[in-house]
């Protein structure tokens, strides 16, 4: 009797190499596109928590910092006028008067009082040499500030000058608006929630956010579905992946580069300079008050110094030599620079 074969069981063909590489390649893809999306989310939260640091400490500056700050603009206008009547109202020789000029040239340079305006006493043209480091140190800043500017209008022009980036994005909006627009709906609870989801939209849509409209997309659970046995609709998906995924890494890149500005600027060093502190368990607000409170001492010293010369309390020879404090902090800074060119100098000594 002969055997009886058996027969083959009705069961799906096993998918051809094209396919096995499809799938692999579609799995990295979303694999990539869901890592690309919590990094995205992460780097905006933390912009997010930047920006509003460096607008609470200015904030907290503003606040215990303005009556320091209004005090020693009351004083920094007092010194102003005493030199102006010491200088118009009292007669000393040329060389005396030469000298207490570059005394008030001095004190403005090194930054202890405001630059007198142009307009308030005609000016030499040998002391006005003495302003031209202050006014490359003020060009310096200037170009600082315009190469920031210039580095954010550089983002701007590369984001809008990627066409292919624009169409993604309008073509992940149209889809949403479609789904999403208001008009679309009859009940008003309905309405209500497409009207907020569509504020959130539009947004993203505004501030080029893909990331975001993609998040809005999976939320709702809006993903296109694809036939796994199809080898159009794989490599269809992979390739809008691929779209997707350049972009991303795009806007995160531009996320880092915006990060890396505001941490640049003088707001972003001084919130990082505060959380150093902060580590340290240094109270950095305090600290700058001390500081604030030491200079209004100074100047406080100064004007002191002014009114007892107005008044002739002192000599020309003791007030060319200027106020103690004054002095002192001068030694200050000499014996720093010393030890600073000791311990460099000590650092160049091989033994």
């Amino acid at each position: 009797m002969p055997r009886k074969t058996k027969s083959a069981s009705p069961t799906s063909p096993s998918p051809t190499l094209a396919l096995s590489d499809l799938h692999i390649h579609l799995a990295a893809l979303e694999k990539e596109h869901q890592s690309l999306l919590k990094q995205i989310k992460r780097k905006r939260t933390e912009i997010n928590n930047f920006v509003e640091q460096m607008r609470y400490l200015a904030t907290e500056i503003f606040q215990k910092a303005s009556p320091c700050f209004k005090k020693m603009a009351d004083l920094d206008q007092q010194i102003h006028a005493l030199f102006k009547e010491i200088l118009t109202t009292r007669k000393f020789g040329k060389q005396t008067q030469k000298n207490i000029e570059y005394l008030y040239m001095n004190l403005q340079i090194s930054g202890i009082i405001t630059p007198k305006s142009g307009s308030d006493e005609e000016e030499d043209p040998e002391l006005d040499e003495l302003f031209e480091k202050p006014e490359t140190e003020d060009n310096h800043s200037r170009q600082n500030r315009h190469q920031y500017w210039d580095s954010q209008q550089e983002v701007e022009s590369s984001s809008a000058s990627r066409t292919d980036e624009s169409r993604k994005i309008r073509q992940t909006f149209l889809k949403l608006a479609e789904i999403f627009h208001p008009d679309k709906v009859k009940d008003s609870e309905t309405q209500m929630s497409h009207t907020e989801i569509m504020k959130e939209i539009n947004k993203a849509y505004q501030e080029g956010d893909l990331a975001r409209l993609l998040e809005i997309e999976m939320q709702h659970q809006l993903g296109e579905t694809i036939d796994n046995n199809s080898e159009d609709d794989l490599t269809r998906r992979c390739k809008n992946l691929e779209q997707q995924n350049e972009i991303l890494k795009t806007q995160y890149d531009k996320l880092k580069q915006e990060l890396r500005l505001a941490k640049n600027t003088p707001e972003g060093a001084m919130v990082s300079d505060s959380r150093k502190a902060a580590k340290h368990g240094i109270d950095s607000m305090g600290l700058m008050l001390k500081q604030l409170e030491s200079q209004i001492d100074i100047i406080v010293d100064i004007r002191n110094f002014l009114q007892d010369f107005r008044e002739k309390r002192i000599t020309i020879k003791e007030f060319l030599q200027g106020p103690p404090s004054l002095r002192s902090l001068r030694a200050e800074m000499m014996e720093e620079l010393l030890e600073e060119m000791m311990e460099e100098l000590e650092g160049r000594i091989v033994f």
